[in-house]
């Protein structure tokens, strides 16, 4: 009998035991395998020496993403190019286009480092030039305007921090299993890389970028409610919350319209970012969320004086959560009017804001903001921080003030958070609507591991369009926000407690609790003895 390994391919095997089916094996999802590669990048990455933690890792598994991204899109583009027998010039040109390097198993080790590190080197094709990092500082577009100039900026203060080639090498191995010509492994990734950037910055604490949470920014974003052919602006953009967040708001006003598409892609979105590694991570950021061409500049967006800042340069929406408790030296505060100049970044964003919103004019609406504040902006009576909240006041239409509960931007900070609605009008403000958003159910205040949500904004939506008292929300005439603050000049305070709830003792510290009821029973004493002293008269 001819044994089994021998027989024919249509040969017929009758067993005389049934044979047991094999079980397929189980097919991995998009998400689950591209979470599998970044996992296996961050495993090989924290063997090197020269990585510290994410806060290393993640800029560098986000920049090799990026040029793995140009390359693949260039090569959409080029066959898009051919066939429409129209030029194509790639944003990367070769020996530097990721296949060159990337895709050259062959190119490992020192070899590897020493390309993309030194200034002159042997590159994949055995000719010298730049190396890598050099080659792409240089870059130049005619206009200034395309993707060359955009790769020179997020490349110019950018190192490889990875020693070891050979686990460079295995990097760049799993990368180069990830497609970005497939629309659904972009989508995809674009979230796992949201959660990533999540993850590096809860991991930071106070020493990163604080994350504006996802609920706030959701919550935001409806209600200015961006529409195609405007312009959004963002001029502290950190890693791009609110422009991603706003991208997607308008992806969903395309609606197959490829006229909409391409409005949106020439695009409204614009950012301004002043740290290297959030420049670099709002960029990749956006590429992954679909925006083709991030217009995100990189520097201080304080760094140019106001009065510069002409009709031009005014957009439809501001979106901000300007950084807390920062101070700007003394060269930034020269951009700014001599009677509004501080150091604080919070007061110098909010003027920053007010002249970069359009001005309504013949019919004409003006821009919209809303930004993020820390409580002091609000109390702060002091002369400088009040002329620029009456220049709110006056100038543009505050309509909403909601007072965030404690926790909300935990763990980065503890500080109570403020957002600040309004819009020019070309009129005074009449009044302005303070609504007090509750803390969570039988807890004080949100945490890291129990956030806010964007369900617990539901009913501030639902009374957003038609305002009423009650419970949560109340009005203040402007006039009722003007006191008498130092030197007897007049003083702006927008911090307006809701007059409908009663402060308990039992949701107090306990030694404030403590001090409050001895100053209780201090006044109660002080009457007790003057009505004795009364009596006894």
């Amino acid at each position: 009998m001819q044994p089994d390994f021998l027989l024919p391919d249509d040969a017929v095997v009758v067993s005389k035991k049934a044979a047991r089916p094999k079980r397929p094996a189980p097919t991995l999802t998009t998400a689950q395998r591209l979470a599998g590669i970044v996992k296996a990048c961050r495993n090989h990455m924290r063997k090197d020496k020269g990585l510290n933690g994410d806060s290393d890792r993640l800029p560098m598994l986000t920049w090799l993403l990026f040029l793995k991204f140009l390359d693949d899109i260039d090569q959409v583009r080029q066959t898009n190019a051919s066939l429409n027998t129209q030029p194509f010039r790639p944003t990367i040109e070769p020996p530097y286009r990721w296949r060159d390097w990337a895709g050259d198993i062959k190119f490992s080790g020192d070899d590897l480092t020493s390309f993309i590190n030194d200034t002159t080197t042997t590159r994949a094709d055995g000719t010298q030039g730049p190396g890598l990092f050099a080659y792409l500082r240089g870059l130049q577009s005619e206009s200034g305007e395309e993707r060359r100039d955009v790769v020179r900026e997020i490349f110019r203060d950018l190192s490889n921090n990875m020693r070891e080639g050979s686990l460079l090498r295995d990097v760049v191995n799993e990368l180069n299993k990830i497609h970005f010509d497939s629309s659904e492994e972009i989508y995809v990734l674009g979230q796992l890389y949201e959660s990533i950037l999540k993850e590096m910055r809860d991991a930071a604490g106070d020493a990163g970028e604080f994350y504006t949470p996802r609920a706030v920014v959701k919550f935001m974003v409806g209600r200015l409610d961006p529409r195609i052919g405007e312009t959004v602006l963002d001029p502290a953009a950190g890693t791009g919350g609110f422009l991603v967040e706003t991208f997607e708001h308008l992806k969903r006003q395309v609606e197959g319209s490829v006229e909409r598409h391409q409005i949106l892609q020439a695009s409204g979105i614009r950012g301004g970012e002043a740290k290297s590694l959030p420049f670099l991570l709002c960029q990749m950021n956006l590429l992954l969320h679909g925006l083709e061409f991030p217009r995100i500049a990189y520097g201080n967006s304080l760094g140019r004086k106001i009065s510069d800042i002409g009709p031009g340069e005014q957009v439809h929406v501001i979106l901000a959560n300007p950084p807390f408790g920062g101070e700007e030296e003394r060269s930034i505060l020269k951009n700014f009017p001599t009677e509004m100049q501080t150091a604080e970044t919070a007061y110098l964003f909010l003027q920053l804001i007010m002249r970069r919103l359009r001005r309504a004019a013949k019919g004409q609406p003006g821009g919209r903001a809303a930004v993020v504040v820390p409580n002091n902006v609000l109390f702060d009576a002091r002369v400088t921080p009040s002329q620029i909240k009456r220049q709110l006041l006056t100038e543009f239409n505050l309509h909403t003030v909601v007072r965030l509960p404690e926790g909300v931007f935990e763990p980065y900070t503890s500080i109570p958070a403020n957002l600040l609605f309004f819009e020019h009008t070309g009129k005074p403000a009449k009044q302005v609507w303070f609504y007090e958003l509750p803390p969570p159910p039988a807890r004080r205040k949100y945490s890291k591991t129990k956030p806010l949500t964007i369900e617990e904004f539901a009913p501030l939506s639902a009374w957003w369009n038609a305002r009423a008292e009650n419970e949560y929300a109340w009005a203040v005439p402007v006039g009722g926000l003007m006191t008498v603050g130092e030197r007897n000049l007049p003083a702006v305070n927008l911090d307006r407690k809701n007059p409908h709830r009663r402060e308990e003792a039992a949701h107090l510290p306990p030694a404030e609790a403590l001090r409050r009821l001895l100053t209780v029973e201090e006044r109660i004493q002080t009457i007790l003895t003057e009505l004795q002293t009364e009596f006894k008269g």
